[in-house]
């Protein structure tokens, strides 16, 4: 088969493309999978408790990614805004991976601890009550959607066979945990455990 066949030919260029591009994406993924800094976790690294991993869902469902990276890059600029560049060790517990340079938005990988609760809470609420220029919309039905304790059971049982170290304990306890928390009250707490565990200093 010559060049000229394949280029006279859209999909078997689509079909060839797709080849190649996998192969190559294999060659560079997946030996970083058996890397141990990029599948264990760093120390004090650990599953989301019941009320974050409601949250983190909450964040995942209402797009906030679209304008938030959790990705603190190795630029000075970023280090000296947000704090240590990211580990993957912190985000082994991470489905699905929360990375990426994209933002709107500041970064949060680092937010956790550097606001109170309620300020969070306005924040989510109404941002331009704390940052009049914000674009940021406001989520005020958070507030007053109930977390499902039973399905906060079923995505923990779901995380265990991925391989998270869920125990039975932490599925019995799964409801009582969320139990009359608003999705605004697992928001704010994913959004406080952000950068819990990253390094200190640059």
């Amino acid at each position: 088969m010559n060049h000229e066949k394949i280029e006279k030919n859209v999909g078997l260029l689509a079909v060839l493309v797709a080849v190649v591009v996998s192969v190559g994406g294999l060659v560079e993924i997946v030996p970083l999978m058996h890397q141990a800094e990029v599948v264990e976790p760093l120390p004090g690294v650990t599953p989301y408790a019941p009320l974050e991993l409601a949250g983190r869902d909450v964040y995942i469902r209402e797009g906030c990614y679209n304008c938030h990276s959790q990705m603190v890059r190795t630029l000075r600029f970023e280090t000296e805004r947000y704090g240590h560049y990211s580990l993957a060790g912190e985000s082994v517990y991470d489905r699905p991976f929360q990375w990426g340079s994209k933002r709107t938005g500041p970064d949060l990988a680092r937010v956790g601890g550097r606001y109170s609760d309620d300020w969070h809470r306005v924040h989510l609420l109404n941002p331009r009550d704390l940052v009049p220029e914000s674009n940021m919309p406001a989520y005020p039905w958070l507030a007053e959607a109930p977390v499902d304790g039973a399905l906060v059971e079923k995505k923990l049982r779901a995380l265990a066979v991925l391989g998270d170290p869920y125990t039975e304990a932490d599925f019995a306890g799964a409801a009582d945990a969320v139990a009359g928390k608003t999705e605004l009250d697992a928001l704010v707490a994913y959004l406080q455990g952000l950068g819990r565990h990253a390094p200190k200093g640059r």
